[in-house]
């Protein structure tokens, strides 16, 4: 054995970090290309890789999150581990990717992790707020990240035909006809902890702005966005109560009512084991 050989191994370093984004100018979270500097359309991870890679002086570093948001869909709370060959503190490393990322990106917090940590396995609950602006003209301060759905603001029957069909969502259920084929789903058996409609406080930029409110175990693709869908078309008279009972008991071939646009969802949090250690 040659005693002078030196072991090459590179040490690499985890963190666990905390992500909010406005996702109207990006392709989604999910990296498009293996090179990510040359990505024909413009993703978050993207993003955030080519700022690690001019960190860590274009050595290898990955970055993976809990949540593959689609395409124009925000978010306060993405959680996602970050591998990195270079030894640099949480703090280091939160100022100096803030100082490289577009300003529509920004890194909250930042802590040290572990090789094992994987942030879409140790998810156990997600919440995803849907907003939506009720009054008769759009407001123009939140047309990127609202749904314009009027409604009659003087009486609150439609609120309470919305919060109505909420409820229908809680508890467990087989979302196949309210999502997308994803063959790395497994099931599309979902468990809903929480569904209700809130107003949300945009004062003074806007007013009679309200909220989807969810919270599930997980959730499948386009699946929010089919339940807001759902509720449009409830709100509009295409479909009725009955209807999306009837969806959530037997799988179907054609879909309810269309997606909602993905302006409107934002992942606000997302809790795992991680961070409960």
């Amino acid at each position: 054995m040659d005693l002078n050989r030196r072991d090459k191994t590179t040490t690499m370093y985890y963190f666990r970090v905390t992500i909010a984004y406005k996702g109207t100018d990006y392709f989604g979270w999910q990296a498009q290309s293996v090179d990510t500097s040359h990505e024909e359309k413009p993703t978050v991870e993207g993003a955030i890789l080519n700022c690690l890679k001019r960190m860590a002086k274009h050595q290898k570093c990955t970055i993976a999150a809990a949540s593959r948001t689609d395409g124009g869909v925000h978010a306060q709370g993405q959680i996602a581990k970050i591998t990195l060959p270079m030894k640099i503190t949480p703090e280091h490393l939160l100022s100096g990717l803030n100082s490289l990322l577009p300003a529509d990106i920004r890194i909250l917090d930042c802590a040290p992790s572990t090789k094992h940590y994987q942030p879409n396995k140790a998810s156990a609950r997600k919440e995803y707020h849907y907003y939506f602006v009720i009054s008769p003209i759009d407001n123009v301060a939140t047309s990127e990240i609202a749904l314009h759905l009027p409604m009659n603001t003087e009486e609150q029957g439609d609120l309470e035909l919305l919060r109505f069909a909420c409820a229908l969502f809680v508890g467990r259920h087989d979302f196949y006809n309210f999502s997308t084929g994803d063959s790395n789903a497994g099931t599309t058996i979902r468990q809903i902890f929480y569904c209700d409609i809130h107003k949300a406080n945009f004062l003074p930029l806007a007013d009679n702005i309200y909220y989807l409110k969810i919270i599930g175990d997980g959730f499948l693709k386009y699946m929010i966005r089919y339940l807001m869908g759902a509720l449009q078309a409830l709100i509009k008279g295409r479909i009725t109560i009955d209807d999306i009972a009837h969806y959530l008991q037997e799988h179907q071939q054609e879909k309810l009512s269309p997606k909602a646009k993905s302006k409107g969802l934002h992942l606000i949090r997302i809790e795992d084991t991680e961070a409960t250690r």
